[in-house]
């Protein structure tokens, strides 16, 4: 038995079912070029959001969008919002002189509590 190969399909390389009938999303080519004058293809679908630069997956560089004339497409700056920290949202609620008095009480309620007197008193 063990000079004998088994034989059969290749499973997992190749795909039983066939593409009859299928119908594919409808699709559009973008096409984007780099500092350095390449262009490639990318493809979207026909009602996804095309984004205004691309990185090359050749060059790693970023790639701006063309239009159908080649003519680069300039994408409106949006103003975005600086994130936040927590210190910006709690200095917009308390100023600095409260937040160390609130500091000095709770460290006095800690010190308190664990038994240890206060330093420097």
């Amino acid at each position: 038995m063990a000079d004998r190969s088994l034989r059969g399909m290749r499973l997992g390389t190749q795909s039983l079912q066939s593409e009859v009938g299928v119908e594919f999303s409808p699709r559009k080519k973008s096409v984007y070029r780099t500092a350095d004058g390449e262009t490639f293809e990318m493809v979207f679908a026909a009602d996804a959001e095309v984004p205004g630069v691309w990185e090359s997956a050749k060059s790693g560089l970023e790639g701006v969008l063309l239009d159908d004339d080649g003519v680069a497409v300039v994408s409106e700056a949006v103003e975005t919002k600086v994130p936040r920290s927590h210190w910006d949202m709690l200095l917009e609620r308390r100023t600095r002189p409260e937040l160390e008095e609130l500091l000095q009480e709770r460290l006095d309620f800690l010190r308190a509590r664990r038994g240890q007197q206060k330093i420097g008193a």
